[in-house]
């Protein structure tokens, strides 16, 4: 049987290091999973109130706005005001979303068709090259650099020497997986390279408040002028620990709102209107969640690069994200990501990503997710220290 759009995806290579975890946990070994990206935080005590007052209320059963109730969407505003000084109409500059994955993908659906080109970072978040797949464009890569000014002129050449020009630009920061950061100023003179080339801007900002050390990632909407070509996906996953819940927005260009609105008119009904009050509320009265969150994910973060540097392993402190990105240390690099992560879940009982598994630009590296509590995560790197023995 023939199928479309997913014949030539490649194997998920996360799935070869997901079942090796689940084969040793069968055969009552402890693995340590710091692999898939998934919050191990709770949501908000407030979240879960309001969730289930809301569903006890039968008029919330029925189907609701495909993009999001008017309380939902001035909460959002809101939030932005608050967080980033960054005034939204909610009426026509904030849609919902179905999660940030559901956003991005179908808005790749009104941007780009086949013959299109779109330009997205490598490594990266595997459905920033995906959705545009699926939309039938063709994906042009910028190798991402921690050096903003090499970014932005790969950026800039990749654009130039691209044919057909591209139509769009996918950006991240903090970056998933490699956890590049950058500054307002870089935001600024991207949305002015957009509005000079007439290209589309979109961020998907998914680690907006997840900044350490003082660092505190900027919004793209937050440059001069961002509104006129750029969009930016804002999701709860991360700041509010609310994974499941499936609750995030896109904000910014009023023409791409719309148009994004029109599509998902005829594709659904919005998130079910319970978890859209519950998410309202939660915006509005625990807006110190996000920092509460984000004091964790250092703390872990420090626990991590400390026990790290203790067995040998030096990897680079991250400004941003939940992951930490790693060099497969220089005595395994010729494994390859897969065979090398493969071979921790056997030896350490610790689970990575493999770095292949974000692109080709990702092998070479590892992601460690920052998943589980300091216990487990000092307790991860003692068995990575017995395990690389080559690293004493």
């Amino acid at each position: 049987m023939e199928f479309r759009r997913i014949n030539g995806l490649p194997p998920y290579v996360f799935t070869i290091i997901d079942s090796l975890k689940v084969e040793a946990r069968r055969a009552g070994e402890d693995v340590i999973d710091l692999g898939f990206g998934n919050p191990d935080l709770p949501s908000p005590d407030i979240a879960v109130e309001k969730l289930v007052e809301a569903a006890q209320n039968s008029r919330n059963h029925r189907y609701s706005s495909s993009r999001g109730i008017p309380k939902l969407r001035e909460a959002v505003a809101t939030l932005y005001e608050r967080r980033f000084g960054v005034t939204l109409d909610p009426d026509s500059e904030v849609i919902n979303t179905i999660g940030a994955k559901e956003g991005f993908s179908h808005l790749m659906w009104v941007l780009l068709q086949a013959g299109d080109s779109v330009l997205v970072p490598a490594p990266s978040y595997p459905i920033h090259l995906f959705a545009p797949l699926f939309a039938g464009a063709n994906v042009r890569e910028m190798p991402l650099s921690n050096d903003q000014e090499t970014f932005l002129e790969t950026l800039q050449d990749r654009f130039e020497y691209s044919w057909p020009r591209p139509r769009v630009i996918v950006l991240s920061f903090p970056h998933n997986p490699t956890t590049t950061c950058v500054d307002l100023d870089f935001m600024q003179r991207v949305v002015d390279f957009a509005r000079e080339k007439d290209v589309i801007l979109v961020h998907d900002f998914a680690y907006a408040d997840l900044g350490y050390d003082g660092y505190m990632p900027p919004s793209i909407l937050e440059a001069d002028g961002a509104k006129e070509v750029a969009v930016e996906l804002y999701s709860m996953t991360k700041s509010y620990s609310m994974a499941g819940w499936r609750v995030a927005f896109m904000v910014g260009n009023p023409q791409i709102v719309a148009a994004l609105q029109k599509l998902k008119s005829y594709l659904d009904y919005g998130t079910f209107q319970p978890v859209q009050i519950a998410a309202t509320v939660t915006m509005n009265e625990a807006p110190e969640y996000p920092d509460q969150a984000r004091e964790v994910y250092e703390s872990r973060r420090n626990t991590l690069i400390d026990g790290l540097a203790r067995i040998g392993w030096d990897v680079p402190a991250p400004r941003g994200t939940m992951f930490t990105w790693a060099k497969i240390p220089e005595p395994y690099e010729e494994m390859g990501s897969v065979e090398f992560a493969s071979m921790l879940v056997r030896e350490a009982g610790v689970a990575l990503s493999p770095g292949v598994g974000f692109g080709p630009g990702g092998e070479g590296h590892v992601r460690f997710a920052l998943i589980e509590n300091e216990q487990r995560i000092n307790q991860a790197t003692r068995n990575l220290g017995r395990a690389l023995t080559k690293l004493g």
